[in-house]
C-alpha cells in the first residue's frame, strides 16, 4: 500500500480549509420526516475523495432494503442510540462508538429498529454525488420500474434478490 497519487503542487500550502460548526443550518437530503440527512463533506467539497454524511433517524424508521455498491464503499459510525446494520450475513444492534465498513460489492442495509431515535455517519469512498439520490430516493415511489432502474443505475445502487 502507498500513498496516493499527489494532487497539490504548490510550494507553500492554502488555506483551504473547511469548518462547519454545529450551530450551522444544515445542507440536507432524507425520506420524509422519518430520516434526516445532513451533508458535512460532499463529493464536490471533498474532490471526490469522499463524502460524510449525518444521519438521524427517528423510532422504528426502515432503511434501504438489502444492496451494493460496484464503485464506492461505505462505512458507518454509530454517535448515538442504537442502529439496525446489516453485514450481508446478519443484522447487528450497533451502538455508540460501533463501526462497520463495507467494501465494495458487499450486501449490506440499516435500519432503526430501537424506540429511540439513533444517529450515525455514513462515509462514502471514494466520493460520489449522493445528494441527488438521498433528495429523490422518496420519489422512486411513484416511477416506472424503467425510471426507477436508471435512478438507481445512475446513482451505483444495486439491490439484492
Amino acid at each position: 500500500m502507498s500513498y496516493p497519487k499527489q494532487v497539490y503542487f504548490g510550494d507553500g500550502g492554502e488555506i483551504n480549509a473547511h469548518f462547519l460548526p454545529t450551530g450551522t443550518a444544515p445542507d440536507t437530503g432524507g425520506t420524509g420526516n422519518t430520516m434526516a440527512i445532513r451533508y458535512l463533506a460532499t463529493s464536490q467539497l471533498t474532490r471526490g475523495e469522499f463524502g460524510l454524511y449525518r444521519v438521524t433517524m427517528k423510532a422504528g424508521t426502515d432503511g434501504p432494503k438489502t444492496h451494493f455498491h460496484r464503485t464506492i464503499s461505505e462505512s458507518f459510525f454509530i454517535l448515538d442510540g442504537t442502529m439496525s446494520l446489516f453485514n450481508g450475513d446478519k443484522w447487528i444492534d450497533a451502538r455508540q462508538g460501533d463501526f462497520l465498513h463495507v467494501p465494495q460489492g458487499g450486501l449490506h442495509a440499516f435500519r432503526n429498529d430501537s424506540d429511540a431515535a439513533a444517529e450515525m455517519l455514513l462515509l462514502f469512498t471514494p466520493g460520489a454525488p449522493r445528494e441527488e439520490f438521498f433528495e429523490k430516493v422518496s420519489e422512486m415511489g411513484n416511477a416506472t420500474e424503467e425510471e426507477r432502474a436508471e435512478f438507481y443505475g445512475r446513482h451505483d445502487q444495486y439491490f439484492a434478490d
